[in-house]
C-alpha cells in the first residue's frame, strides 16, 4: 500500500489587534450607563490587564463592584491594589459600612479630608450605631444646597433619638412641609406616633402613601417596585391600626404584606414580628413558620438573614429573637428555647431581656432557684439595670414559695421602698417569712420616709392607719395606741379614733373612756340600755329621726294587733261521736298500704301449680319462668320469709351476665 500524502497545515487564522484603551474606556463608559455593572467590571479588568495601576479603571471596577452588591469583592480590590487613589479611603469606609463594621468604617473616615460625602457617610453609619445626637449635629453642619433630601433623614435621626418633638421646628426652620416627598411624610408620621397622635399619623400615612404612587406612576416604575417601594408605609398603617385597637384591621394588613413576599425584606420582617406578637401564643407552628422565613438558610439554629440582620436596628432584632423564645416555649420545644437564649448575651450584651429569657426557661423547666440564681448575679454585675431583673426575681421567689428571697430582691432596689404597694407587699412577704420584727421595721421606715418627705401626695396616714391594725394584730398594743394617738392629733381621723379607744381599752380602760367621750353621738340616737341591749339579739340599724318614727309607729300598730283577742271556735266531731267517751285510739297504720302493714300475711303458693310433665327444656323454662315471677312478686314485698323463698327459686336457673357498661350504670 503506498504510503499517505501528509495533509498539508492549515496557516493559524491571524488573531484581531488588541482593542484599545479608547474603546475600552468607551465600551467601560457605555456598561455603566446601561447599568451593567458585572460586564463593566470585566472591561475593567482588560484595561487593567493592559495599563495596570491606571487610577480610573480600578475606580470604575470598585464602583462597579459596589453598585452589583459585590461588597467583598470591592474591598478586596481596595486593599490589593498597590497605590490606591486617595479617595480609596472613603470606598473602603463605605463597604466596611455595608459589611455593618460601623466601628471600623468610622475609624476609616477620621483620616480623610472633611466633605460632604464624608460627613454624610459618617451620620450613617452614626445612626446605624444608635448615636443619634452626633448623627443629628453632622445633618445640621451639613451644607443644605448640595445635599438632596437632607430633612428626610434629619427627621429620621430626630425621631430614631427620641426627640420627636423637635421634628416640627427643625421643619419649619428649613422650609419644609410634610407633604413635600412620600419619604418626608412618612417619616414625620413616625414623629406622630412617637408623640402618641396616632390619628394624625394614619391621615399622613395615607398621604405618603398617595403621594408616593402618583410619583412612582409618573416615573413609570414598574407595579412591583411600586408596591415594593411602598411596603413600609403599609407596615406602618398597620401598626397605628393596632395602637388605635382595630386588631383585626392590624392583622388582614400584615398579612397582606407577608403574601405579597416582598423584596423589601425589612418591611416583611416587621410585619412578620408584628403579627406574632399582636397573635400571641395562639397558632404558636404558624408563627414559628413565618420566622423560618427570616432565618439564615445555612445555618442550623436560628439566626437572622444577613440582609435582615444589618438593616434592623438592634430593638427591632431583640424583640425577633424574643418572640422566637416566646413561641418555642408556648410549643414546648425547651432544646431549641434554651440554645437559643444561651446565644442571646453575645448578641445583646447590654440588654437585660437575655437575664429575663433564661430565667423564663428555668421556671418552664420548674428550676425555680437556677432562675433567681440568674437573676441574682445579672442584678449584682450591672446594678444600673437591676431593677427590673430584681422585680422578675421577686415574682419568681414568691411563686416558688421563697418569701425570704422575694423580700430581699424587693429591699434592693432603694427607690419603691417607701410606696404604698412595696410597703404592702414587703410586709406580707415578711410575714409569711415568720419575720415580724422585719415586717414591722418596713413600716417604720415607711413612716419616717413619708414623715420627711416633702410631697402634695401625702400617703402617711394611710401607712399609719395600716402599721397600727398590723401591729395591734401582732399583740403590740402600745405601738398601736401610740401610731392611732398621732393619727388622731395630726388628722383629727375619726377612724383613727374609735381604733385608739378600741386600742386602749385593752391597756388602760380610764384612759380609754376619756378618749370616747371626743367621739361625737350619732344624730336620732336615743339612750340605750346596755343591759337590755346585751340581751336582745341584736341592734337594729339606725338611719335618722323619720326612720325612728315609722318605727315606733309600725310597732305600735302591732301591739295593737296583739291586744285584740282571737275568736275560739268548737272543734266539729263525726257523726255519732262522743269525745267524753272516745274509744280505743284508730289505727296508726290506717292510711298505709295492706302489704306494707306489720299485720299483713301473704297467702301461700300452691306447689302443686309447678308440676308440669313433658320434655326437659319445657321444664327448665317453666323454672326459669318461675323464678321470674318470685323475682317479681319479691320485689313487691318488704317480708323477710317471703323473699328468701323467691330467691331460692331464683337460683335455680342462673341469669345471663350484664355488660360492664350497663352495670356501671346500675351502680349509679
Amino acid at each position: 500500500m503506498p504510503p499517505r500524502a501528509r495533509d498539508k497545515q492549515k496557516a493559524p487564522a491571524p488573531q484581531p489587534p488588541p482593542p484599545s484603551l479608547e474603546d475600552l474606556f468607551a465600551s467601560l463608559n457605555r456598561h455603566i450607563e446601561r447599568s451593567e455593572f458585572e460586564e463593566a467590571v470585566g472591561v475593567a479588568d482588560q484595561v487593567l490587564s493592559i495599563s495596570r495601576g491606571d487610577e480610573d479603571a480600578l475606580r470604575c471596577k470598585v464602583v462597579a463592584l459596589v453598585k452589583a452588591d459585590d461588597v467583598d469583592g470591592a474591598l478586596s480590590t481596595i486593599r490589593s491594589s498597590k497605590s490606591p487613589p486617595a479617595d480609596f479611603r472613603f470606598f473602603e469606609a463605605y463597604c466596611l459600612y455595608r459589611q455593618n463594621k460601623l466601628d471600623e468604617a468610622l475609624q476609616s473616615l477620621k483620616s480623610q479630608e472633611r466633605s460632604s460625602a464624608t460627613m454624610l457617610l459618617e451620620s450613617q453609619i452614626l445612626f446605624r450605631l444608635n448615636k443619634m445626637d452626633a448623627c443629628i449635629d453632622i445633618y445640621q453642619n451639613l451644607p443644605k444646597p448640595k445635599i438632596e433630601s437632607v430633612e428626610v433623614n434629619s427627621v429620621a435621626g430626630l425621631v430614631a433619638a427620641g426627640r420627636a418633638s423637635e421634628v416640627k421646628r427643625m421643619m419649619d426652620k428649613l422650609g419644609v412641609k410634610a407633604n413635600n416627598s412620600f419619604e418626608l411624610a412618612y417619616n414625620t408620621a413616625c414623629s406622630f406616633i412617637e408623640l402618641n397622635k396616632y390619628t394624625d399619623a394614619e391621615q399622613l400615612l395615607l398621604v405618603a402613601r398617595r403621594i408616593g404612587q402618583e410619583t412612582m406612576v409618573s416615573d413609570n416604575f414598574p407595579e412591583d417596585e411600586i408596591e415594593n417601594e411602598l411596603a413600609p408605609i403599609a407596615v406602618q398603617l398597620a401598626y397605628v391600626q393596632q395602637l388605635l385597637g382595630h386588631k383585626q384591621e392590624a392583622i388582614e394588613a400584615y398579612t397582606d404584606v407577608i403574601k405579597q413576599d416582598l423584596a423589601d425584606e425589612l418591611s416583611l420582617a416587621v410585619a412578620v414580628n408584628n403579627l406574632i406578637a399582636l397573635r400571641g401564643p395562639r397558632d404558636v407552628s404558624d408563627g414559628l413558620r413565618k420566622f423560618d422565613r427570616l432565618r439564615e438558610k445555612d445555618k442550623q439554629n436560628f439566626h437572622l438573614a444577613p440582609g435582615v440582620d444589618l438593616k434592623l436596628f438592634s430593638k427591632q432584632r431583640e424583640s425577633i429573637y424574643v418572640n422566637r423564645v416566646l413561641l418555642l416555649l408556648h410549643a414546648n420545644k425547651m432544646d431549641q428555647a434554651r440554645e437559643l437564649v444561651a446565644a442571646l448575651p453575645d448578641m445583646f450584651p447590654d440588654s437585660v431581656t437575655p437575664a429575663l429569657l433564661q430565667a423564663a426557661v428555668f421556671v418552664r423547666e420548674n428550676k425555680a432557684g437556677k432562675a433567681e440564681d440568674i437573676l441574682g448575679q445579672f442584678s449584682e454585675k450591672f446594678p444600673d439595670k437591676s431593677k427590673v431583673v430584681l422585680l422578675a426575681r421577686a415574682q419568681v421567689a414568691a411563686a416558688a414559695g421563697h418569701p425570704h428571697i422575694a423580700a430581699d430582691s424587693l429591699a434592693k432596689i432603694p427607690d419603691i421602698q417607701h410606696m404604698p404597694a412595696t410597703v404592702a407587699t414587703l410586709v406580707s412577704l415578711k410575714e409569711r417569712a415568720g419575720d415580724i420584727d422585719g415586717a414591722a421595721a418596713v413600716l417604720d421606715a415607711a413612716i419616717n420616709w413619708w414623715s420627711n418627705a416633702m410631697t402634695e401626695d401625702d400617703k402617711l396616714s394611710v401607712l399609719m392607719q395600716e402599721a397600727a391594725s398590723f401591729k395591734l394584730r401582732h399583740g403590740r398594743e402600745e405601738d398601736a395606741a401610740r401610731l392611732y394617738e398621732e393619727l388622731v392629733k395630726s388628722h383629727g381621723s375619726v377612724e383613727a379614733l374609735v381604733g385608739l379607744v378600741t386600742t386602749v381599752a385593752r391597756v388602760d380602760v380610764k384612759k380609754a373612756e376619756a378618749y370616747e367621750k371626743k367621739l361625737k353621738p350619732l344624730p336620732g340616737l336615743k339612750a340605750v340600755d346596755v343591759n337590755s341591749l346585751e340581751k336582745t339579739s341584736g341592734a337594729k340599724h339606725d338611719e335618722g329621726i323619720s326612720h325612728v318614727r315609722i318605727t315606733e309607729t309600725y310597732e305600735e300598730g302591732k301591739s295593737k294587733a296583739k291586744s285584740k283577742k282571737k275568736r275560739k271556735r268548737k272543734p266539729k266531731y263525726p257523726k255519732g261521736f262522743d269525745p267524753a267517751n272516745p274509744g280505743p285510739p284508730p289505727d296508726p297504720e290506717r292510711w298505709l298500704p295492706k302489704r306494707e302493714r306489720s299485720s299483713y300475711r301473704p297467702k301461700r303458693k300452691d306447689k302443686r301449680a309447678a308440676q308440669v310433665r313433658g320434655s326437659q327444656g319445657s321444664v327448665a323454662r317453666d323454672k326459669h319462668e318461675a323464678g321470674a315471677t318470685s323475682n317479681t312478686s319479691n320485689s313487691k314485698s318488704n317480708q323477710a320469709t317471703t323473699s328468701k323463698g323467691a330467691s331460692q327459686n331464683a337460683v335455680a336457673e342462673p341469669s345471663k351476665p350484664s355488660s360492664s357498661k350497663s352495670r356501671k350504670k346500675s351502680r349509679n
